[in-house]
């Protein structure tokens, strides 16, 4: 009896107390499920793995939706059998996320919702029966077709093929277009002639019928291009028939002049200059331009009379002789900031530009080195001999400091970014082919590097960036040794793979 009355009495179960204890924890999931997709939903990253990278937008046009202040709103009017428009549904889903909800899209297919797509055509005024998109913004609006988002290839159709899109370039067109719908009036850019610069002007139908040589295409037609999608204005300027400068233009280019500036040119030049006018300079140093250089030495930047070379081994004991000039951006200018430590080539002469700040610090002139060549190159005055030995004797000297080849002027600006002043601005350049089509084509970093200039120039800090890149076809370029490789790859080693394999495979169920 004494045992049994010792047993301690099992506890009661309190179903209270464990029903608390489960509905908080029921509770606290909920609560931390929902703070993960809040999150997740806020929060997330996109990324773009395509082999070119067709649907990432470029850095311009992040920084330029970022200021964008009232909504956007795109009304897609594709066709379903049309090439491009899973490219541009994509497309446009990257400019949503990237605006943060300043982007409202609509897509209407004109061949079933009549009413809807005849209601908006109508408030538009759109006559093409091409399918486009139209963009609105503030009351402003402006087409966009998809013949110019994408490069067609029609050669198949003749075979019984369809027609192939051969390059997608709906960032370039969409974001031009943006541009123009915010800023409104276009900037202009005077593009000094008049000096044997190169032609932006295009050759007529006509001439192009008749095959005319005197009306050749402009060299420069892809940096014309790629400028004028931002909104940006070229027009043709000559000194010669002007009395001055026009007011309205407060940037001018100077592109490779062969011939040099009069005394009257060079005035109106000095009073642009010292009315807080903008020049973007590229020179051609086989050019003689004396009185444009001591124009720039009151500046304190001393154009030098040689050429960039540098000596690169080919063989065990074999050196070759290069003169274009592979150059990096500098990091410490508004201008350079996003292409610090990108190297890009200069195709052509290059003379080196030696600056001396303390000589004109007491005129508020502040310059700014922005390109440099590297370390290999040296610079030769006597670059038209044929002396190879002296060449390597003078390549092994020391550079006393870094051979510079771009540089920004600012008279009367501050140093401080963030603070806008009215100032003089000026870049200048001692090459003067790195822009021209063939040398764009391989390598889009002049384009980047030009449209910083003239962003900067222009007081558009904000679009300073890496544009969209120029669309390019994927091309292949065999030898014989690389054709005769690859034959002996698919009728020999691709063949003899499956062979060994089949073999060890027959001979292991045999054993």
């Amino acid at each position: 009896m004494a045992d049994s009355s010792a047993k301690p009495k099992p506890k009661k179960i309190q179903r209270l107390q464990i029903g608390v204890n489960l509905l908080i924890q029921l509770i606290l999931i909920f609560f931390l499920v929902s703070a993960v997709n809040w999150i997740g939903f806020r929060h997330y990253k996109r990324w773009d793995i395509s082999r070119d990278q067709k649907y990432a937008l470029s850095d311009k046009t992040k920084r330029f939706l970022n200021t964008i202040k009232g909504k956007m709103r795109i009304t897609v009017f594709f066709s379903p059998n049309t090439p491009i428009s899973g490219d541009v549904a994509n497309l446009l889903t990257e400019y949503q996320y990237a605006a943060n909800g300043k982007i409202d899209v609509e897509n209407i297919d004109p061949q079933r919702n009549l009413s809807r797509a005849k209601e908006l055509f109508d408030k538009y005024k759109v006559v093409s029966d091409e399918s486009l998109l139209v963009i609105d913004y503030e009351g402003r609006n402006k087409a966009v077709k998809a013949s110019d988002m994408a490069e067609i290839d029609s050669s198949g159709m003749a075979m019984g093929e369809g027609p192939r899109v051969a390059a997608f370039k709906g960032e370039q067109a969409i974001t031009s277009a943006m541009i123009d719908l915010v800023e409104g009036k276009k900037n202009t850019i005077g593009y000094i002639t008049g000096h044997k610069e190169p032609s932006i002007s295009e050759p007529s139908p006509m001439a192009m019928m008749q095959q005319q040589q005197e009306q050749a295409p402009s060299p420069i037609s892809v940096l014309k291009t790629f400028i004028e999608n931002e909104n940006i204005k070229l027009q043709e300027l000559n000194l010669f028939n002007e009395p001055q400068i026009p007011a309205d233009i407060k940037t001018v280019m100077i592109l490779g002049p062969q011939y040099d500036f009069s005394d009257r040119e060079m005035k109106m030049l000095r009073d642009f200059w010292n009315k807080q006018g903008r020049i973007l300079l590229l020179l051609d140093p086989s050019a003689k331009t004396p009185k444009l250089n001591a124009f720039l030495n009151e500046l304190g930047v001393r154009v030098n009379d040689d050429r960039l070379m540098a000596f690169v081994r080919t063989g065990i004991e074999e050196l070759a002789l290069i003169r274009d000039v592979y150059a990096r951006f500098l990091g410490n200018s508004p201008i350079t900031k996003r292409l610090a430590d990108v190297r890009a080539v200069f195709f052509g002469g290059t003379s080196s530009i030696t600056l001396e700040p303390d000589r004109v610090r007491a005129a508020n002139i502040q310059l700014q080195p922005l390109v440099q060549a590297e370390k290999v190159y040296f610079a030769e005055t006597d670059y038209n001999t044929n002396d190879q030995t002296k060449l390597q004797n003078d390549a092994k000297k020391p550079n006393p400091t870094p051979l510079t080849i771009g540089v920004s002027i600012e008279k009367g600006g501050s140093a401080d970014e963030r603070v806008q002043m009215n100032s003089s601005r000026m870049v200048v350049v001692s090459n003067a082919t790195f822009v021209q089509d063939n040398a764009v084509t391989q390598d889009q970093q002049a384009l980047d590097f030009i449209s910083g200039c003239a962003n900067w120039l222009l007081n558009r800090e904000q679009l300073i960036g890496i544009a969209p890149k120029v669309p390019k076809m994927l091309t292949f370029s065999l030898n014989e040794d690389a054709l005769r490789n690859l034959r002996w790859i698919v009728l020999v080693l691709i063949p003899l793979v499956f062979v060994v394999l089949g073999t060890a495979v027959w001979w292991q169920r045999r054993a």
